[in-house]
Parts: C-alpha cells; structure tokens; sequence
C-alpha cells in the first residue's frame, strides 16, 4: 500500500497561489448590487457590474439638479435600480456631452520640472535607449403611490411615494423592479423621512441585446434646501464603489463626512466662466463654481448616510497637476557633462602652470668679487 507523501514547499506554494487565483475570479464575478447613487440589480442569476459612475449635481440653495452617467457589463437583457430624493423629482435624459466638457475644464496640468543628476530612466542608467517612462412627504392614499410614470430612451421611469417600506418593495417586485430582499431595511430610513422614490427599468432598445457600456444619462430634478447627495443604498454593495462627483454652486463644496469611505479627494476646484453655448452652460445656468470630488468605498458596507455637502471656509482654487520630470541638458547634452569635467580642467590647468614655471631658466647669480687687499 502506497502511503501519501507529503507536499513540497514548491507545491504548497502552487496550491495557494491557485486558490488566491480562484478566490480573486469568484470576487470578480460577483456583480455590484449597487453604484454610488442607488440600488442597481440584476435578475436572478445573472450578472451585472457598474464599472464606472459618474455624476454631475447643480444647486442653487432652493432646487438641486443630478445627471447621472452609468456604463455597465454584464449578461443581462434588463436590470433594476432605485433612487431616493428628498422631494418629488421631474426625470429627463441628459446631455452625453456634460461630461466630455466636464473632463475637459477639471483635466489635471501638465507641467516639467527639470533635475540635475541622472536618475534611473536617464542614461547612462537607461540601458542606453535614452527613453524615459511615462510618468417630502408621501401623498395621500394607499402605502405607494404613484405620481408619473414614462418611457424615456431605454428607461422605464416610475416615480413614487411610500409609507411602508415592505409595501415599496412589494410593489417594485410586482411591476418588474427586481430588488433584493434587504432593500426594504435599507429603505426604512428613507420612508421614515418622507422622501420620495425614483425607479427605473433598464433595458437595452433591441430586446435581444444585452446591456452593456455607457448608458443614456438621466437627468433629475427636485427640490432641496440643502446639498444632498444620496448613498445610503450603495451599503448594499458587494465590491468595491468609486463616485466621482462634479457640483456646481455658487462657491466651492466639500461633504460634511466621509459617511464610511475613504476621505475624499478634490481634483479641481475653481469658477467656470459663464460662456454661453454648451451642455455645461446650459446645465450650469450660468457661472459657478465647480468642485470635483472623487471618494473610494473599499467597504460598502460602512455607509451609514447620504452625502451633505456645505460650503467651505474659502472658495481657494485647486487643480490637479502631473509633473513630467525631465534631466537638465543644454543644446542637447545633459548639463551634467558640462560641469563635472570642469574640476579636472581646472586641476590640468593648474599642473600645466606649474611644470611651464618649473621649466623655465633661472639666471646665475652675479659674480662675487674679492674685495682688494688692505695696504
């Protein structure tokens, strides 16, 4: 009888580098429950992933504006997201443009600053290629009400008011807004302050395809006395959520906390001028100041409110700024090379010197005369 022998070092190292392999493949597979501003599910047993999220939010202190762009993957023909919003909200398409011109204005700077010494990208440490790397309150009525509901592009758009969070969830579950089941605990805190609901419906325009890459944006509208930014719901995540977020006010924002995420990061922060012509401007109303935040949520789970914004203590100005490092040269030749021979010059010149006046004649001394002899 053969007995087992036990396993090499080289063998246990595979068999746990496979199964971090296939741990890592499992937690890709696992789609995102969520994005940054609501609920988004996909039907059972299918997957759907939000891989990018971006949003752009106005406020004028009475009303508040939000476009929202989403590009997703995955293998499904429809999927399910929910948003709530403090009032009842007008729901439109928005301009894909917005945020090409948004990436546009907040583009970080390039600039060169130039060192001394050769690093490890300059020659001769460079294997000698020269190439450097590049750096409200609910209606009246039943436990849901609903108050509008359209068609707008790929959207099927409800909007709603509940007083019940069961019967909310109820009611998505039986007009085709597939949620899970811990949505009506996620809600609770939502229903218990009157806000009012937007549910949507995504489906691509051919019903044989799948939904896939950037979506039409959705433009939302409703009023606010305060700068509000909904999350709560993306707790119900299960990976890892980035938000990047474009607001326009009249001076520069910064959220109240970090509501469970990592601390926010501003990339751009100044006033946009008031151009007319263009999704900014339009958008914008005219000139405000535009403040660019971006905020990772490693843990979903974390989030325990929505995004408050308020004004900051000044309205500075930010940008982001890449920094190409160059080495110092001059016609060409790295400076360098000019000044480090400089001291040997300087030392030959002086050993020149010195053997030219070593070599030179030196005259006899006059001659000595004795002096006459006394008498």
């Amino acid at each position: 009888m053969r007995t087992a022998q036990p396993l090499t070092m080289r063998a246990r190292a595979l068999l746990t580098a496979l199964a971090l392999m296939a741990f890592q493949i499992a937690a890709l597979a696992s789609p995102a429950y969520a994005c940054g501003c609501g609920a988004m599910v996909p039907p059972a047993g299918t997957d759907l992933t939000v891989y990018d999220e971006t949003s752009a939010v106005r406020w004028d202190g009475r009303s508040e504006q939000i476009v929202m762009s989403l590009s997703v993957s995955g293998d499904v023909r429809d999927a399910a997201w929910i948003m709530p919003v403090p009032h009842r909200a007008s729901v439109g398409l928005g301009d894909p443009g917005l945020f090409s011109r948004l990436s546009e204005v907040t583009a970080p700077v390039e600039r060169t600053r130039h060192h001394f010494w050769p690093g490890a990208d300059d020659w001769p440490f460079d294997g000698g290629n020269g190439d450097g790397a590049s750096a409200g309150a609910p209606a009246p009525g039943g436990p849901v009400q609903v108050v509008g509901r359209e068609h707008l592009g790929p959207f099927d758009v409800a909007r709603l008011t509940a007083t019940d969070p069961d019967a909310l969830a109820d009611w998505l579950d039986e007009n085709g807004f597939q949620l899970p089941g811990r949505l009506d605990t996620a809600l609770r805190p939502y229903v218990d302050k009157g806000w009012e609901y937007v549910a949507i419906r995504l489906a691509p325009a051919d019903g044989d395809s799948v939904l896939g890459g950037a979506l039409d944006p959705l433009h939302l509208t409703f009023a606010s006395d305060r700068l509000v930014y909904p999350m709560r719901l993306s707790k119900l995540a299960r990976t890892e959520q980035h938000l990047r977020l474009y607001v326009l006010a009249a001076h520069r924002m910064e959220p109240r906390s970090t509501i469970g995420g990592d601390t926010p990061e501003v990339t751009y922060a100044g006033r946009i001028p008031a151009k007319p012509g263009g999704p900014l401007f339009e958008f914008a109303g005219g000139e405000r100041y535009l403040t660019a935040l971006t905020q990772d949520f490693p843990q979903p789970s974390r989030i325990y409110d929505d995004h408050e914004l308020r004004r900051t203590a000044s309205d500075a100005t930010h940008r982001t700024v890449v920094w190409d490092d160059e080495l110092l040269t001059a016609g060409g030749v790295p400076v360098w090379l000019l000044t480090v021979p400089l001291p040997l010059l300087l030392t030959a010149a002086a050993v020149l010197r010195f053997r030219r006046h070593s070599r030179r004649p030196v005259p006899p001394p006059p001659p000595v005369h004795a002096p006459p002899p006394l008498g």
